[in-house]
């Protein structure tokens, strides 16, 4: 170890000492606001506020629709699901354990047109029509979860 790699202990450090309480604190008077102008003073602009210059997030130009109601379904293919046993019950949470998906999102959806061999209990939230006929063309059960 050496003196240059020395850290302080993880959360010992922290950012709380009163501001603006006499000279002695050590950060009195302006209180770390320095002297005058507009960040000094009550009332101090928004965050991305330039001083009357037209906004950064202004500049940009905008293309397309974004819907902030979109969900966000994750997608896989029925022929992921060959990785579980015979008999199992599959979930959007052993999904995840299984590497199957890396994200749950809004929900799963199953889709595609491979064959399942497997007779499967799959519960999520969505499936695509062919998707749900041929997990029950294998004996399986496709049963849509509400989120």
């Amino acid at each position: 170890m050496d003196l240059h790699n020395l850290k302080p202990a993880e959360g010992s450090k922290h950012d709380n000492y009163r501001r603006g309480r006499g000279h002695a604190s050590g950060n009195g008077k302006t209180a770390g606001y320095g002297h005058k102008g507009q960040k000094a003073r009550s009332g101090a602009p928004r965050p991305g506020f330039e001083g009357g210059q037209m906004p950064l997030y202004r500049r940009l130009p905008k293309r397309g629709f974004k819907n902030y109601n979109a969900k966000d379904i994750v997608a896989i293919d029925i022929k992921t699901l060959e990785r579980f046993e015979d008999g199992a019950v599959v979930d959007e949470q052993t999904l995840l354990e299984s590497g199957a998906v890396s994200r749950i999102g809004d929900g799963v959806k199953i889709v595609g047109n491979a064959d399942l061999g497997k007779k499967l209990t799959v519960k999520v939230t969505a499936f695509s029509a062919a998707a749900k006929e041929k997990i029950e063309a294998a004996g399986g059960t496709a049963e849509t979860i509400g989120r």
